[in-house]
């Protein structure tokens, strides 16, 4: 009888492993801090990479300081951000940013948008406005905007269980 058992344990824990990697992956497809949905977010998602090469997956750059505050101990070797117009990762560094205008954006009240080329970002900002920034600008905008954008976060999400 305790055979039966251990060989049976032994078959279950070799035909689940699949289904459990496939369950490590999926977590990359949605962002860690907040659970919004990859597919959903590919114009505002990104991925840190960490010296150690650990990947997160955040949904935005507000997650993204939330996620850099939180690992402190885990130095960046890289970070990409989607395009906003064709959700192509790229990297955050040399992106063409801007911050503002009217598109509202992902967990923040003051939008923070990366774009490929110069020239993407201009037809941006003369469309939407908002104003051109570097990646170290948007980071330090996203550190002074979080608390207000937590605020945001927590109403919205409270009026979401009212209704």
């Amino acid at each position: 009888m305790k055979r039966n058992i251990v060989c049976f344990l032994v078959v279950a824990v070799f035909i689940s492993m699949p289904l459990l990697s496939g369950i490590a992956f999926s977590e990359n497809d949605s962002c860690m801090h907040c659970g919004m949905k990859k597919e959903n977010f590919g114009h505002s998602w990104v991925t840190i990479e960490h010296d150690d090469g650990t990947k997160e997956g955040v949904c935005s750059v507000h997650c993204a300081a939330i996620d850099m505050a939180l690992h402190t101990d885990k130095p960046v070797k890289s970070i990409t951000v989607g395009d906003y117009n064709t959700k192509k990762q790229i990297s955050a560094e040399t992106a063409y940013w801007v911050i503002g205008g009217d598109k509202t954006g992902v967990m923040t009240a003051r939008a923070k948008w990366a774009f490929e080329t110069k020239g993407a970002a201009d037809n941006f900002m003369k469309a939407n406005g908002g104003i051109p920034a570097t990646f170290e600008e948007v980071m330090k905008a996203s550190f002074e905007d979080m608390y207000e954008d937590t605020l945001m976060i927590q109403k919205k999400r409270q009026m979401m269980k009212k209704n």
